[in-house]
């Protein structure tokens, strides 16, 4: 079988990672509202993930959503759901990395924080090496903020097992929301594809978590 697009933009990453240039950042000129790939990519929004150069992506070729995390949040579904079923992609791609800001809190921990506890905001100041403010009110909204599960530690430490297990479960587990959703097909003619990587963000290289 021909390489997939998912395959040919983890080629493209090793080249990224070997310095080469592969975005190209000029204006396109006119373009079709479709992505000429066919392909959506789920990304974290940490300042240090450019999507389009680490996988040689050229605009107009596909989605690119980011949020906290680079988790499948209900916003995130909503936003592959129309980029399927609307505009015709076929291959999803997520991308969590490592250093990453959800390892450093819980969502308890976080929401304590903001609602007024006081010995909650001290370690969420420690982990991250800033002075937390806290609101001192409860809130419904948002209902979570989908930090990665297990023991939170210093804000961007660098990778080991704990970490990267940390990671590698929580893109099992994007996969997984991605797959098991009802309104996504993984067969017949109108199946998409979705595949999960950890970026690493000091050497540059996608690791696929299989």
């Amino acid at each position: 079988m021909p390489p997939s697009v998912t395959d040919q933009l983890i080629d493209n990453n090793r080249r990224y990672a070997a310095g080469e240039a592969r975005h190209d950042a000029r204006h396109p000129g006119k373009q079709a509202i479709k992505p000429s790939r066919r392909i959506a990519v789920l990304g974290c929004m940490d300042a240090r993930l450019d999507i389009e150069d680490l996988l040689g992506l050229q605009t107009g070729e596909a989605h690119i959503i980011r949020n906290a995390g680079g988790v499948v949040s209900e916003d995130a579904i909503r936003s592959l759901l129309i980029s399927h079923h609307l505009l015709d992609t076929k291959e999803f791609i997520v991308i969590q990395h490592t250093r990453c800001g959800m390892l450093a809190f819980t969502d308890d921990l976080l929401k304590s924080a903001l609602e007024g506890d006081r010995q909650a905001g001290e370690l969420v100041s420690k982990a991250t090496s800033r002075q937390f403010v806290c609101r001192a009110v409860a809130s419904s909204s948002p209902s979570t903020f989908h930090a990665f599960r297990g023991a939170p530690e210093a804000l961007d430490s660098p990778p080991d097992v704990t970490n990267l297990g940390r990671l590698a479960d929580s893109v099992s587990r994007s996969l997984s929301a991605i797959r098991n959703h009802p309104w996504i097909p993984l067969d017949g003619d109108d199946a998409i594809s979705a595949r999960g990587f950890i970026y690493d963000v000091d050497t540059g290289l996608l690791q696929e978590v299989l």
